[in-house]
């Protein structure tokens, strides 16, 4: 099959939709807050949730009876039925339109987007895109297109080194352990075994390590920008996972703004120096 084509039935997915609803809660907030080690104030009624907040909501309700090996759920409902077995959150492009507010009752339209193939370095790949629509009473107030990509179970996925940029304004290490790793699982009611489950990490997928769940790492950047910009509203907001982080060493949240255009370029470098995820975010005047 070519690149790009979509195998099989898989291309029938493309168009489903699955809608859900959910009020915009204080209590994510203030957890957030504490794992991301900030002391902000009780989020009030009214108050915008800060970008990338709404990961904390419309959370996955599946029965345990629906959980696969992995602590995902058993694919075929909504998501396609992909037949390859390993599953990582692959990147997203966020568009922020307008305020998501404490208190309100918020909608959520998930659609899928697009299935493809693609041949990787350790055999098939699926890319599956999802298209997000979070809407509350005012309307739309933010897209979120979300890329999921699916391997084989022949050894861990990490692509090849690049060097991280230099030269960055803002800067801050953050040292990852289990119970960082576990209080984003528990925040998202993410039940991937690779965050909290070491010997499934490291027997079953070949892992050194729990792995850094790529949201926390974007929402870690968006923090970073947060700190150092603190009154900037968010546009937009992409990132691209280039390689996975582990509980094992230190790495690094890197920013450089450009104040001309209203935007940053933020990633992060493991210990080695090496990429690991690139992002882009821009800011409204």
């Amino acid at each position: 099959m070519s690149a790009g084509a979509v195998p099989g039935a898989l291309a029938d997915w493309v168009g489903r939709t699955e809608s859900a609803g959910d009020r915009v809660g204080a209590a994510p907030l203030a957890m957030l807050s504490a794992l991301l080690d900030r002391d902000d104030p009780p989020a009030a009624p009214g108050e915008a949730i800060p970008p990338l907040a709404h990961w904390l909501y419309f959370l996955p309700t599946h029965r345990q009876s629906q959980i696969g090996p992995d602590g995902h759920a058993h694919r075929g409902e909504f998501l396609p039925p992909v037949a390859l077995p390993r599953r990582m959150w692959a990147g997203s492009r966020v568009e922020f339109l307008r305020p998501v507010c404490v208190g309100e009752p918020v909608r959520r339209l998930s659609r899928i987007a697009a299935v493809a193939e693609k041949q990787g370095r350790s055999g098939p790949l699926v890319f599956v895109t999802l298209r997000h629509e979070v809407s509350g009473p005012a309307g739309l107030a933010l897209v979120d297109e979300h890329e999921i990509v699916y391997r084989g179970a022949e050894g861990p996925a990490v692509a090849p080194a690049q060097a991280a940029p230099s030269g960055e304004a803002w800067s801050r290490e953050i040292r990852p352990d289990p119970v960082l790793l576990f209080r984003y699982s528990a925040a998202t009611f993410n039940g991937h075994r690779i965050h909290y489950d070491h010997p499934y990490a490291t027997g079953a997928e070949g892992y050194p390590g729990l792995v850094v769940h790529g949201p926390l790492v974007a929402t870690l950047l968006v923090d970073l920008l947060r700190r150092n910009r603190p009154g900037a509203v968010l546009a937009t907001f992409s990132f691209r996972a280039r390689r996975p982080l582990f509980d094992t060493a230190p790495f690094t949240l890197c920013g450089l703004p450009d104040e001309g255009a209203r935007s940053a370029r933020l990633w992060t470098r493991d210990a080695d120096g090496a990429l690991t995820m690139d992002a882009t975010a821009t800011w409204r005047p």
